[in-house]
């Protein structure tokens, strides 16, 4: 670091790029709003080029360029880098001749500028993120009344940061409450599930009785489960279908004592489709495990204008009756349910195998 360098570098520059950071505003792309900004300092002036400028630590970015073709400059020869260091405006009437201006490169070089009026960009507490400023390459002064909208035009741009800030930190605050709300229904829902479990084991119920709430309490755990293993992607618009079916069907195989392997495409599925699809693939890897056999295997395949899910097993296969849209138990008419939803049909018959049961959800990319 040069002597210049260190000239330009406010004491507090810790906090200040701190406060740069906060705001997350670096290399973000144009935004009309900023724009018009610095169009009305350019014509306000009658200046050529006008500039909100954000200071980094080794270099001058650009929000908004209006009359300029780059993007950011280096920060030692930056007029921005030396308006930041005090609360007030940085004039330059003819910088040819100011003796705070004389050798920088951007005066004394081929640029050729003369004239610079810079208000810095400060933030609520106190901290300069960088400028609003007006450039020229031809010397002129500037009267009291134009330094005055200069600061009201920094004063919006500011107004839009924090704006702009303070909706970032509502949706994180959001996002945090929901996952909160996730969090809590799901152990609602697994406390609801053990409680059925609980009242399933009483000794005076009958045996049919029994098995119903073994269901119900299945069915809630179900639920649960697809919503536990969605929870981590569900901020996205779309996630990786495979990765969720892996994570489920790990806990599956646990659950009902069987392999379950996932297989098939990388591919993302809307957010909103996930649900569904968990809970169409825990009914029907339940029901290889509870009438099929072997290893039960999941697979996920995209194909050009659909998608498609199928749970085969290992077992003596289907009756050759058998219509999975219509009749069949509760868990047929859940899957049934749970396709319409996809827009999507039912297909069962062989597993590709030879041996054992297959069936298979097709629903519209």
């Amino acid at each position: 670091m040069n002597a210049l360098t260190r000239s330009i570098i406010p004491e507090n520059e810790t906090q200040r790029m701190a406060a740069v950071r906060r705001y997350d505003i670096l290399d973000t792309p144009p935004d009309g709003a900023f724009d018009r900004v610095t169009a009305i300092a350019a014509r306000r002036f009658d200046a050529p080029i006008a500039i909100i400028s954000i200071v980094d630590h080794d270099r001058i970015w650009f929000k908004s360029r209006h009359g300029l073709s780059v993007e950011q400059i280096d920060r030692e020869p930056g007029l921005c880098a030396s308006a930041i260091l005090s609360p007030d405006p940085h004039i330059l009437a003819d910088a040819s001749v100011d003796p705070r201006s004389l050798t920088n490169p951007l005066v004394a070089g081929d640029f050729g500028l003369r004239f610079y009026a810079g208000v810095p960009l400060t933030t609520s507490d106190g901290f300069n993120l960088g400028t609003l400023c007006v450039i020229d390459k031809t010397p002129r002064s500037i009267d009291d009344a134009q330094v005055e909208d200069l600061k009201d035009l920094a004063s919006v741009v500011m107004d839009q940061m924090e704006l702009r800030l303070s909706a970032r930190q509502a949706v994180a605050r959001a996002e945090i409450l929901a996952r909160e709300i996730d969090h809590r229904v799901m152990n609602s829902l697994q406390f609801v599930s053990s409680m059925l479990t609980l009242q399933s084991r009483e000794n005076h119920l009958a045996d049919a009785t029994a098995e119903q709430l073994k269901i119900a309490a299945n069915r809630v755990g179900a639920v649960a489960r697809v919503h536990r293993h969605f929870q981590s992607d569900e901020a996205a618009e779309s996630t990786s279908c495979i990765t969720f079916l892996r994570r489920m069907c790990a806990d599956l195989s646990d659950i009902v004592g069987k392999t379950v392997a996932v297989g098939g495409d990388e591919g993302e599925v809307a957010t909103t489709r996930i649900q569904p699809i968990g809970l169409i693939v825990n009914e029907l890897v339940t029901n290889a495990a509870k009438h099929g056999d072997g290893r039960i295997d999941v697979s996920f395949r995209i194909m050009s204008e659909t998608h498609e899910i199928s749970v085969c097993d290992e077992g003596s296969g289907l009756p050759s009756c058998y219509d999975p849209t219509f009749g069949g138990g509760l868990g047929t008419k859940v899957v049934a349910v749970l396709a319409s939803q996809l827009g999507g049909r039912i297909v069962a018959g062989r597993s590709p195998s030879g041996s054992g049961s297959c069936v298979t959800v097709t629903f519209p990319a």
